[in-house]
C-alpha cells in the first residue's frame, strides 16, 4: 500500500467517527460522535442573611444567631457548602477571629462541620431544636424560631383581646395570625402560636411569608419595622384542650409557654406573641452580661 492510500484511509476512518479540529482549534463532531452532555445544574449558592450589628452584645454571639437563623431558613435545593471564613467576615463586616468563634458555636451545635482544606458544610441531618440563649438579640429569636414548616391556621382582625389592652391603648382591634409549626423531619408538632398585630403593620404582611419566615424576621426585615427591643416572658403552664389537640400531647401536660412583645423605635407595641412549645421539645437558658 502506498504512503498516499494509507492516508486516505486513515482519513476515511477518522470522519466516520473521530472528531477533528478546524482551523481555529474548534472541535468538530464527526459523524460516529455522541452529543455533548447537557451541563449539570447547580444547586443555588448559600446565602446569609444580613445583619445590622449592635456593638453593646458580643459580635461573634450576634453573627452566630444570624448564621444559624440562615443555614435553618435555607432554601431545601441550597448549596450545603458555606462561604470561606474570609467571605462571611466580610460579609457580616467583622474580623476573621470573631467569624471563626461564630462558626465554632455552630459547629458545637452540631449544624455544620468543617473540614481541611475541603471548607465548611451544613450538616443534612442539622438538629432543628436546641436550647435558646437570649442576650438580647433579635436574630437570637429568628434563630430560634427558624427551620420549622409552617402552616397558617388562620388570620384575620378582631376586636383587641381584653389582657392585650394595654399593649394596644389607641387600637379598636388587631389582626391575628394562628400559625402551627412542625419538626421538617419527624412532622411532629412542635408549638403554635398566636400573634396580634397592628392593624396598620398587618396590611403590610404577606401571609405568605409567615410560611417561610417567623414573624419577627418578617416584620423586621420584609415590612421594614425598626425594632427597638423585645420583652419576653416563659413560664410553665398546662396544656389546654386546644393547645393539646394541635401539639397532640395529653391534656393538662406541661407545656412552655412564651410571651413576646415587640415595640418599634417610637415605643409603639407592634406585636404581641404568644407561643405555646411541647415541654419535651424546647428548653430555655439566659445568659447575664456583667459588663
Amino acid at each position: 500500500m502506498t504512503e498516499s492510500q494509507e492516508r486516505a484511509g486513515a482519513d476515511a476512518r477518522r470522519t466516520d467517527g473521530e472528531a477533528t479540529t478546524g482551523t481555529d482549534g474548534d472541535t468538530i463532531a464527526g459523524a460516529g460522535a455522541e452529543a455533548p452532555a447537557a451541563p449539570v445544574p447547580h444547586p443555588p449558592a448559600f446565602a446569609p442573611d444580613s445583619l445590622v450589628l449592635n456593638r453593646k452584645l458580643p459580635l461573634w454571639y450576634q453573627v452566630s444567631q444570624s448564621l444559624r437563623a440562615s443555614v435553618l431558613g435555607r432554601p431545601q435545593d441550597a448549596s450545603a457548602r458555606l462561604p470561606t471564613e474570609e467571605q462571611l467576615a466580610a460579609h457580616y463586616g467583622v474580623s476573621v477571629l470573631t467569624m471563626r468563634q461564630a462558626l465554632k458555636e455552630l459547629e458545637t451545635e452540631g449544624l455544620i462541620s468543617r473540614h481541611r482544606r475541603r471548607g465548611t458544610f451544613i450538616e443534612p441531618r442539622a438538629r432543628r431544636v436546641s436550647p435558646v440563649r437570649l442576650l438580647g438579640s433579635v436574630d437570637a429569636i429568628v434563630a430560634q424560631q427558624s427551620g420549622e414548616a409552617t402552616t397558617v391556621l388562620g388570620h384575620g382582625p378582631t376586636a383587641v383581646p381584653g389582657d392585650l389592652a394595654e399593649f394596644f391603648p389607641d387600637c379598636a382591634e388587631v389582626t391575628c395570625y394562628r400559625r402551627l409549626r412542625r419538626d421538617e423531619e419527624s412532622d411532629e408538632p412542635t408549638n403554635w402560636a398566636e400573634n396580634a398585630v397592628r392593624p396598620d403593620i398587618a396590611a403590610r404582611i404577606d401571609v405568605a411569608d409567615l410560611e417561610r419566615w417567623p414573624m419577627t424576621k418578617v416584620l423586621r426585615d420584609v415590612v421594614g419595622v425598626r425594632i427597638s427591643r423585645i420583652t419576653d416572658t416563659v413560664e410553665a403552664r398546662l396544656a389546654d384542650p386546644g393547645t393539646a389537640e394541635l401539639l397532640q400531647v395529653p391534656l393538662l401536660s406541661p407545656i412552655l409557654h412564651y410571651t413576646g412583645v415587640t415595640y418599634d423605635e417610637e415605643g409603639r407595641v407592634v406585636d404581641v406573641a404568644r407561643i405555646r412549645y411541647r415541654g419535651d421539645r424546647f428548653s430555655f437558658s439566659v445568659t447575664v452580661e456583667a459588663h
